[in-house]
């Protein structure tokens, strides 16, 4: 299905033109309300940053397991979560072998000077000693996906007939999680469960997903709409974008949180081994999340506030 995930050059959009916006706005609704899927360009990180931080975490994902071991959490921590932990086809009901993979996960670490929520929302990130040069450089890149994520709720906003800043009342102290996301090869993992993936089928929880990903036969696959699954699309200048269910419920069913999966390991691939940036931007912890009305939505959901929701759906995917 060529074309069925756009490419979508945000030049025009940072241009500042007001007819340059506005087309850039149409061509993301039309994406999210098709393929929940996009590819985005002319987005300014630095691609030089994208190859540091990559061949970084790398080095840490190739440490001895009892070294990572120093730094394991479960799921939702700060920290490798190591493989075994995780089934993201849970989130959905769909029961699956743990997932391939093991992370280094981090999330929002800027306090709010309330000890109780900052003990569950903002506590400090966890950094490994033996990759020294990993924090400065995970740091740079957050700030980006920040920026990125900010303007890609604006262009979303924008998309809906809404001012710019519609969701910026959302978003002033948001929670975020950001996932380092290795997927050994199969020489490693050895021989496969029935229905295992590198990540089971899932949607995302949030509102904007910004993937850094690397092409691979065991890669990404989109549900589409009419329930066959197709590869994503790959181009390296680019990001992969998505939204999450909170962004589906917030449009009232107008843009899709897509189903998708990243395929196991293949046979005829035994040395095949990926590693993933991705940066799941979300809203303030106590913000609450109401359908917006028709013309916009299809749909009207129940009010959810978003940490509570959020909380729910990782205790879902959690193994052990």
């Amino acid at each position: 299905m060529t074309g069925y995930i756009p490419s979508i050059d945000l030049r025009p959009w940072y241009g500042g033109d007001p007819a340059g916006r506005r087309h850039v706005a149409e061509q993301v609704d039309h994406a999210l309300r098709t393929a929940g899927f996009l590819l985005v360009t002319g987005h300014g990180v630095d691609p030089a940053l994208r190859t540091e931080v990559r061949a970084l975490a790398r080095m840490f994902f190739e440490l001895p397991d009892h070294v990572k071991q120093r730094y394991a959490v479960s799921v939702g921590g700060r920290g490798w979560i190591p493989p075994g932990a995780e089934a993201n086809g849970y989130a959905e009901g769909t029961v699956t072998p743990a997932d391939l993979k093991e992370s280094f996960s981090l999330a929002a670490d800027d306090p709010t000077g309330d000890p109780d929520v900052d003990e569950v929302w903002f506590r400090p990130n966890v950094w490994p000693a033996e990759v020294p040069a990993l924090k400065s450089a995970l740091v740079d890149y957050l700030a980006r996906m920040r920026t990125l994520s900010d303007d890609l709720m604006s262009i979303c906003a924008v998309a809906l007939g809404l001012p710019d800043d519609h969701f910026a009342a959302y978003l002033r102290h948001p929670t975020f999680g950001f996932n380092l996301n290795w997927y050994p090869a199969l020489r490693r993992v050895g021989p496969l469960a029935h229905g295992q993936y590198r990540i089971g089928p899932h949607t995302d929880f949030g509102t904007v997903t910004v993937l850094d990903r690397e092409p691979g036969l065991g890669g990404l696959q989109v549900c589409t709409a009419d329930g066959r699954w197709v590869d994503a699309p790959f181009d390296p200048d680019a990001f992969t974008i998505n939204i999450g269910d909170v962004l589906a419920r917030w449009t009232g069913d107008r843009w899709r949180s897509t189903r998708h999966r990243v395929l196991a390991p293949p046979a005829d691939a035994p040395d095949e081994e990926l590693l993933s940036l991705v940066y799941f931007y979300e809203a303030d912890h106590d913000a609450v999340i109401e359908s917006l009305p028709a013309p916009i939505g299809t749909r009207s959901y129940p009010p959810i506030v978003w940490g509570d929701y959020l909380r729910a759906k990782l205790a879902a995917i959690s193994l052990g």
